[in-house]
């Protein structure tokens, strides 16, 4: 993965290379990836809502869809 995306946190990659190659990588994960891996991929795309989530098995972050936009739900902690 370090080969052909950037890296800006800990398991955290964005692609880096063209979208033909990006793909190609992408495919790959998918295909051979164990569904134990519960990866998220974000995928750019040309048309609304520009964007489309991918997973592999079953991810640690919670996903749903509204309206047909697919979100990422995140907790969010208050401090006092």
């Amino acid at each position: 993965m370090k080969l052909w995306f950037l890296e800006p946190r800990a398991n955290v990659f964005v692609s880096g290379v063209k979208d033909a190659v990006a793909g190609q990588v992408v495919d790959y994960l998918l295909s051979h990836c164990p569904a134990a891996s519960g990866g998220v991929i974000f995928k750019s795309l040309p048309t609304a809502p520009g964007y489309e989530i991918r997973t592999i098995g079953l991810p640690d972050k919670t996903l749903c869809e509204i309206s047909g936009l697919q979100l990422v739900l995140e907790k969010i902690f208050q401090v006092d």
